[in-house]
């Protein structure tokens, strides 16, 4: 049985929809700084290669992040629609709210995900 009333559910679903916005909006602007660096060797100096290079290793790094993070939003999204919302997916308890209302993609409660984060 779901903890959760109606009331915090429709707020999860809002933060769930403006964090789906907010990422898909991080993708789009974030597309350019990953692509493949290309520099006039004869107009910038080594250092300027080496810093857009790691800039665009971080670039990439970030945007796997945002990709996952976007992810575990859809899922989140999905199983509200399904009823599914708010279930630890390891021992099937109820999350509390106020672990959801903090991370509302969350699909382990605290002390599981705890125990896979020891691992």
């Amino acid at each position: 049985m779901n903890n959760l009333s109606q009331e915090q559910k429709t707020t999860l679903k809002n933060t769930l929809l403006v964090h789906q916005k907010d990422l898909s909006e991080q993708l789009k602007l974030s597309a350019q700084a990953a692509e493949i660096v290309t520099l006039d060797q004869t107009a910038v100096g080594r250092v300027s290669r080496i810093d857009a290079l790691q800039q665009q290793s971080m670039a990439i790094s970030t945007r796997g992040k945002v990709k996952l993070k976007l992810q575990k939003v859809t899922i989140a999204l999905k199983a509200i629609t399904n009823e599914n919302y708010g279930y630890c997916k390891q021992c099937d308890e109820d999350i509390p709210f106020k672990r959801l209302a903090i991370q509302p993609e969350a699909q382990l409660c605290l002390a599981c995900q705890s125990k896979t984060d020891q691992r």
